[in-house]
């Protein structure tokens, strides 16, 4: 199964919905199937306003997401154009339309909150996390970098030497020091009934001042957006076809440590 998407209303206060992320027995590692399905949910929100006020965003099952699938890597992350493809034609895309979202998102993150599901928090307004969720970007394990603009999402949650702490020593963060660090705005025990419960005061307050908000930011963090342009692009994913992005999908597929050589220089 490749899991799905889901979006349905509170049942006690439809002003509120609930975008989950589902995959069973994968801890929500996230589908090309689902990076698609998430786009379009996330495109789908604003035609529910006025009405809906605010989406919980969560896993299901006790995680966030434990990152993207890499059972589908060696299908097409090995050659430079379907690897940026998937990248900024399928992750980007749907990272943008959640993050373009007028309506308020809240997220809801348990366990794993890892890679993509980072990703996907770093687009929410709000992220409540309980004492045992943990956080990071692990990818130089795999052999590739992070790309552009799913990095430039991260910074815009969390500033930039935590992220280069989580890139350059694939190191995961723990809840406590999420908070410190300002990739959580909460840590509490119960973080199901806290993230209803903040929905719910969004809910209480006009959409339309939220909605201003909402855009007023997005306006200023556009103003100090980070530029990369086509060549860098094209630079950026030419590790396609490297030995360590191959040997670091392989190792991880075969529950193995990575054995990268000739990687000291």
């Amino acid at each position: 199964m490749t899991g799905e998407v889901r979006f349905e209303r509170d049942a006690q206060d439809t002003r509120i919905g609930w975008l989950t992320l589902a995959r069973g027995g994968k801890r929500n590692a996230i589908s090309r199937a689902m990076w698609r399905e998430l786009g379009e949910r996330a495109a789908g929100l604003d035609a529910l306003l006025p009405a809906l006020h605010a989406v919980i965003v969560r896993g299901e099952g006790g995680d966030f997401a434990a990152g993207a699938d890499i059972a589908e890597f060696p299908a097409f992350r090995f050659d430079a154009a379907t690897l940026r493809d998937y990248h900024e034609g399928m992750v980007a895309t749907a990272l943008t339309a959640l993050r373009g979202s007028d309506v308020p998102l809240v997220a809801l993150i348990e366990g794993a909150c890892i890679g993509g599901g980072l990703e996907v928090a770093a687009c929410c307004d709000l992220r409540i996390a309980e004492r045992g969720a943990r956080f990071g970007v692990p990818v130089a394990r795999l052999g590739f970098p992070m790309a552009p603009d799913e990095l430039a999402i991260v910074l815009a949650a969390v500033g930039r030497d935590t992220v280069a702490e989580m890139l350059l020593e694939a190191r995961l963060l723990d809840a406590a020091t999420a908070l410190q660090r300002g990739l959580v705005q909460r840590v509490v025990d119960d973080a199901h009934a806290e993230a209803r419960a903040t929905a719910l005061r969004i809910a209480d307050l006009p959409i339309s001042v939220a909605r201003a908000n909402k855009r007023s930011l997005r306006q200023l963090r556009r103003s100090a957006h980070w530029h990369v342009d086509e060549a860098e692009r094209v630079a950026h994913f030419s590790y396609a076809d490297s030995a360590a992005h191959r040997e670091g999908v392989a190792a991880f597929l075969a529950q193995r440590a990575p054995r990268f050589k000739g990687e000291a220089a």
